[in-house]
C-alpha cells in the first residue's frame, strides 16, 4: 500500500534523509523509530505531501504522490507531532469542514463524525471551541478528522504524545481494530514498549538512514541479544551506528 524507494531529503548541505527504501503493507502496522533529529517527522512530512523529497520516490496506493497528488492524499490520514485545529472552531465544526475538503456529503459527514466523536470519548465536547479543549482532547480530535473519509492509509507521527493513559489505551485498541480491516498504519514513535505491543514490523532510522527493518524477533536475531526487549534492541543497533560513524 506504501511504497518507498531511494527517498531523501536535503535543506542546504545538511541531509536530513539519505536513499531509504521501504514499504507498509495492507492490514499491516509499521513502527518508525528513531532518536530526536533521525529523519522521522521529515520521512511522514514526505509521506504525506507537505514536504517534497529531493530525491526517489513515494507510490500510495499505487498512485505516485505527485505526479497523482490527489488521488494518492485522498486515501492518507495524516496525524502530525503537533496538529493545527482552529481554535475558534468546535469539533464538529472542524469535522464539517474536513469533510467537505474529501468532497463527502453533509448526511455522511453527521454520521461519520458522530460515531468517532463517541468512539473517542469527544461526543460531549462537540460543540465547545476547541480552543478549550485539553491537549489530550485536541490530539483525539486530530485523529478523529483524519479518519473521517476512512482513509487506507494512516500516517501517525507520535501519536501518544499528550494522550491520558485512556486516551493511549483506547488508540492503541483502535488502531488494532483498523489493522484488521485492511488499513496501512505507520507509526513513528519514541514509546518503544507501544511499538513492540502493536507493530508487525519496524525499522530503526539514524542519521537520516535505515539501520535495519524487519519483525522484533528477526531484528532481535540479527541484533544479537536474544531475549532482548524492543528498547534494548533499538539501544544496541542505534548505538553500534553511531560508534561506526
Amino acid at each position: 500500500m506504501i511504497t518507498v524507494e531511494h527517498l531523501s531529503r536535503s535543506f542546504g548541505s545538511f541531509n536530513a534523509v539519505s536513499d531509504i527504501s521501504f514499504s507498509v503493507e495492507s492490514g499491516e502496522i509499521f513502527g518508525f523509530l528513531g532518536v530526536n533529529g533521525a529523519g522521522k517527522t521529515t520521512t511522514l512530512r514526505m509521506l504525506s505531501g507537505i514536504l517534497r523529497p529531493t530525491g526517489g520516490t513515494i507510490t500510495i496506493g499505487g498512485y505516485d504522490l505527485y505526479d497523482a497528488p490527489i488521488n494518492a492524499k485522498s486515501i492518507i490520514g495524516y496525524i502530525p507531532d503537533r496538529p493545527y485545529l482552529y481554535p475558534k472552531l468546535a469539533p464538529r465544526e472542524l469535522l464539517y469542514f474536513v469533510g467537505q475538503l474529501y468532497n463527502l456529503s453533509r448526511p455522511v459527514i453527521e454520521e461519520r463524525g458522530t460515531q468517532l466523536l463517541a468512539e473517542y470519548g469527544l461526543i460531549e465536547k462537540q460543540h465547545v471551541l476547541i480552543d478549550a479543549l485539553s491537549h489530550g482532547m485536541k490530539q483525539r480530535l486530530a485523529t478523529v478528522a483524519a479518519l473521517l473519509h476512512e482513509p487506507q492509509v494512516l500516517i501517525f507521527d507520535e501519536p501518544m504524545v499528550g494522550l491520558d493513559p485512556y486516551g493511549a489505551k483506547l488508540l492503541k485498541k483502535r488502531l488494532k481494530e483498523y489493522r484488521s480491516q485492511g488499513t496501512s498504519i505507520l507509526l513513528s514513535t519514541h514509546s518503544l514498549h507501544v511499538a513492540e505491543e502493536i507493530a508487525d514490523r519496524v525499522a530503526i532510522i539514524e542519521g537520516g538512514k535505515v539501520l535495519t527493518i524487519g519483525r522484533i524477533d528477526e531484528i532481535r536475531a540479527q541484533a544479537g541479544v536474544e531475549g532482548a526487549n524492543l528498547e534494548e534492541i533499538f539501544m544496541r543497533i542505534t548505538t553500534s551506528a553511531l560508534a561506526i560513524d
